[in-house]
C-alpha cells in the first residue's frame, strides 16, 4: 500500500558546529531527488561557511515551496556530514565521494535514501501567475472581529483604483489551516484569484484561518460550522467599507469552502451569490471515501489493497461517527488498526510509508472535532435551501472532490430548492486546485506551473459581473 509524507516546509534559521578548514568542500549547493511511494521531489541543499570555523545551511524543496527550510545544526566529520531539522523533525547522514554525498533522509521514524550532487545552478520554483506590485488597484491589511467566537482575523481588502459601489466577494479556504493565500505546494490560489478578480472590477476580502498565520483563535478545536461563523464575520466587515454596493455581496469558497459558503448564504440575507469552487454535494463520509478510491487509483494501487483500504475506512468512520465516547472511541479504533496491520503480509509492513506508528498516527486526526462534523455532515441540507443565484464549478479530473457525484448532487439540491439561476460546470482537464492536469492525482500539483486555469478565473469572474449587473 503506498503512503506517502509530505516533507513540510517552512524558513528558518541554522546554526552549524564548527569545522575544519579542509572541510570546505562541503560548501555549495547540492541537488537530489528524494523519492517518497510515487511522489518524487527535488531537494536542494545550500552549505555556505560563516566566520572562521562555523557553517550554516538551508534546505529547500522546490516542487513544494518557493521558500528555504534552515537547519538547525550541522556536524562535519572527515567525510560525513550531519544535519538536523528539529521544526520538521527530519534530519540528514551522508558521506562525501568525489562530487556525490551519498546518504539517508530521517524523518517521521522512517529513512529515505537521499544521494545530492554539487550543482552550479539554483533550482527555483516557477509561479508565472503569481501577480508582482505595484499593483493596479488598491490593497489594504485589515482585521474581522467574529465577537461571538473571539477571534480576530487578519486578512487583506483589495479594490479597484478607480471608480466606487464595487461588488464585492469573501474567499473561503479549503479545510486545513490556511491562510489568505491559500498557499500550498509553493501555490498561492488565492493571491492569483483575488488579483483577477479586482482587475475586473470585482472587490475582495480574503483572511487567514482563524488560528493560522496571523489570525487569533484554536483552529484545532474548530469545525466548518465554526468557519461559516468567520466567514459570516467577513461579510458583516464588507458592509462596512463605503467602497463595497451592500447589494452585490457574494461568497467564494474552494473545497471545504465550497461547503461553507451555503452554510453562510443562509444566516443572511446579505449575500446576493455564492460561487463553489469543488464544493461538495455528497456527504462527508462519500466524498472522502470516493477520495481515497480514486487517488489509490492514480497512483497505481491494485484493486486487492484499494479494497482492503475501503473495508479499514468504512470500520474507523463507523466509530467516529456513532462512538461519542473518546476513550471507548480510541480503543475501538487501536483494535480495528492492530487487526489491519496483523493482517498486512512482511513485505508490506517493512515498507516506510506502513509503519505501525504511523497507522496508530491517524487516531486523532479521525476522532477531531473537525473530522467527526465533516463525515456527518450532509451539505445538501443548505443547499436545497438557496434561492440566490450559484455557480458550481469543478474540474474533470479533480480526484478528491469527484465532480461526477458532487455536480449532479449539488445540481438536484438547487433544483429541490426552486433555484432558477444557478449554473453547475465541469471544466474539462482540470484538477481539485483548478489546474490543467494530466491525471488529477495531488502529487502532481506542485509540479504544475499554472496556479489556476485561465478559463475558471474568467469563468467565475465573467458570472459574478453578469449576475451583479445593475
Amino acid at each position: 500500500m503506498k503512503r506517502f509524507i509530505l516533507v513540510i516546509l517552512g524558513m528558518f534559521l541554522l546554526y552549524c558546529s564548527q569545522a575544519a578548514a579542509q572541510e570546505n568542500r562541503f560548501e555549495g549547493n547540492w541537488l537530489g531527488n528524494l523519492n517518497v511511494s510515487s511522489m518524487s521531489l527535488r531537494i536542494v541543499l545550500k552549505i555556505s561557511k560563516v566566520g572562521k570555523d562555523f557553517y550554516k545551511a538551508v534546505l529547500n524543496s522546490p516542487d513544494q515551496t518557493d521558500k528555504d527550510i534552515p537547519v538547525d545544526k550541522v556536524v562535519i566529520s572527515g567525510d560525513s556530514i550531519k544535519l538536523f531539522v528539529n521544526m520538521i523533525g527530519g534530519s540528514y547522514k551522508g558521506k562525501l565521494t568525489d562530487t556525490l554525498l551519498d546518504g539517508i533522509w530521517s524523518q517521521g521514524g522512517k529513512d529515505f535514501p537521499l544521494s545530492l550532487t554539487r550543482t552550479d545552478k539554483i533550482v527555483g520554483i516557477s509561479r508565472p501567475q503569481n501577480p508582482k506590485k505595484p499593483y493596479p488597484y488598491k490593497e489594504i491589511e485589515v482585521t474581522v472581529q467574529n465577537k461571538g467566537a473571539n477571534v480576530t482575523l487578519a486578512g487583506t481588502f483589495t479594490y479597484p483604483e478607480k471608480g466606487d459601489n464595487f461588488p464585492a466577494v469573501v474567499l473561503i479556504t479549503g479545510s486545513g489551516p490556511q491562510d489568505r493565500d491559500e498557499a500550498l505546494m509553493g501555490h498561492r490560489p488565492f493571491l492569483v484569484l483575488s488579483d483577477y478578480l479586482t482587475r475586473h472590477g470585482i472587490a475582495v476580502l480574503r483572511c487567514d484561518d482563524r488560528g493560522t498565520a496571523k489570525s487569533t483563535g484554536n483552529f484545532g478545536a474548530a469545525t466548518t460550522k465554526d468557519f461559516a461563523t468567520d466567514a459570516l464575520a467577513c461579510v458583516e466587515y464588507l458592509k462596512t467599507r463605503k467602497e463595497v454596493d451592500k447589494k452585490h455581496i457574494g461568497l467564494i469558497g474552494h473545497s471545504e469552502g465550497g461547503i461553507i459558503a451555503p452554510m453562510v448564504a443562509n444566516q443572511t440575507k446579505d449575500v446576493s451569490f455564492i460561487v463553489m469552487m469543488a464544493g461538495t454535494g455528497l456527504n462527508g463520509k462519500q466524498v472522502l471515501e470516493l477520495q481515497s478510491k480514486l487517488i489509490a487509483k492514480a497512483e497505481g494501487e491494485s484493486d486487492e489493497v484499494i479494497n482492503q483500504m475501503m473495508q479499514l475506512d468504512t470500520k474507523l468512520y463507523k466509530i467516529a461517527m456513532q462512538e461519542k465516547d473518546s476513550s471507548r472511541a480510541v480503543e475501538e479504533i487501536h483494535k480495528v488498526l492492530d487487526e489491519f496491520y496483523s493482517s498486512l503480509n512482511d513485505s508490506v509492513k517493512n515498507s516506510p510509508e506502513n509503519s505501525k506508528e504511523r497507522l496508530f498516527a491517524q487516531t486523532n486526526r479521525i476522532l477531531s472535532p473537525w473530522f467527526r462534523y465533516f463525515l456527518s455532515y450532509d451539505p445538501k441540507e443548505n443547499l436545497s435551501k438557496l434561492k440566490i443565484p450559484v455557480l458550481a464549478l469543478d474540474g474533470e479530473n479533480d480526484l478528491q472532490v469527484s465532480p461526477k457525484e458532487n455536480l449532479v448532487a449539488i445540481e438536484n439540491a438547487l433544483k429541490k430548492a426552486g433555484n432558477k439561476n444557478y449554473k453547475v460546470i465541469e471544466i474539462p482537464k482540470l484538477n481539485h486546485l483548478f489546474q490543467t492536469a494530466e491525471t488529477g492525482s495531488p502529487t502532481e500539483y506542485s509540479k504544475i506551473e499554472e496556479t489556476i486555469a485561465p478559463i475558471a478565473l474568467s469563468t467565475i469572474s465573467d458570472w459574478i459581473l453578469m449576475v451583479t449587473k445593475k
